[in-house]
C-alpha cells in the first residue's frame, strides 16, 4: 500500500473544514479522493482546484459534464483506478 498522506474528509478542520464542505456542495455531496490527496499542502490544493475547476466546470467548457464524466471513467479504467 502505498505512503501517501492525506487528509480524510471527516478529519478536516479549520479553512479545509470549511474547503471540504464548499467541495461537497460543490460535487453534490461527495468529495474526490485528489481533494483528499491534496488537501494536506493547501498552496498546491487551491491552485489545483481553480485550475481544474476553470478547465472543466465553466459553462464555456468544451466538453459537457457527462462527456467529462464519461472520459474519466475510460481513464480511470486505463490506469487500472478503483471501479
Amino acid at each position: 500500500m502505498a505512503r501517501i498522506m492525506t487528509v480524510p474528509a471527516g478529519e478536516a478542520r479549520g479553512l479545509r473544514g470549511l474547503i471540504v464542505r464548499m467541495v461537497r456542495r460543490q460535487y453534490g455531496g461527495v468529495v474526490p479522493g485528489i481533494f483528499e490527496i491534496l488537501m494536506p499542502d493547501l498552496q498546491v490544493n487551491l491552485p489545483t482546484g481553480w485550475l481544474y475547476n476553470h478547465l472543466h466546470m465553466r459553462k464555456s467548457s468544451p466538453l459537457t459534464r457527462l462527456q467529462r464524466e464519461m472520459l474519466a471513467t475510460v481513464v480511470n479504467g486505463a490506469v487500472g483506478g478503483a471501479p
